[in-house]
């Protein structure tokens, strides 16, 4: 957040249309690493058709996309520092009415 503006950014740190990890089983798959990526096949044979395999697959694409976060070292150590700034939902909720947004 700059200046205190909040600006809209896509959720796979790219383009809306290209993110990040595609929400693939190739793209997942890729991203992951050693046994990650093993539980996530694991998972997925074991998953049915429908909803349950796209549980799996949600599930482990938001995973794949906070393991390639460029940023996710940087936020790690600033959690593990207590640095990390917070906010808390009282705050979130304010703001949003403040912005006329429910």
């Amino acid at each position: 957040m700059k200046g205190g503006v909040m600006s809209a950014q896509p959720v796979g740190g790219g383009p809306v249309d290209h993110p990040r990890v595609p929400k693939t089983i190739g793209g997942i798959s890729n991203a992951l690493r050693g046994s990650r990526r093993a539980q996530f096949f694991a998972e997925l044979l074991e998953a049915q058709q429908g909803p349950e395999l796209d549980g799996v697959l949600t599930a482990w694409w938001g995973r794949a996309m906070l393991d390639t976060d460029p940023d996710r070292d940087r936020v790690r150590a600033a959690a593990e520092a207590g640095t990390l700034p917070t906010t808390s939902m009282e705050e979130v909720l304010r703001r949003r009415q403040e912005r006329g947004v429910r």
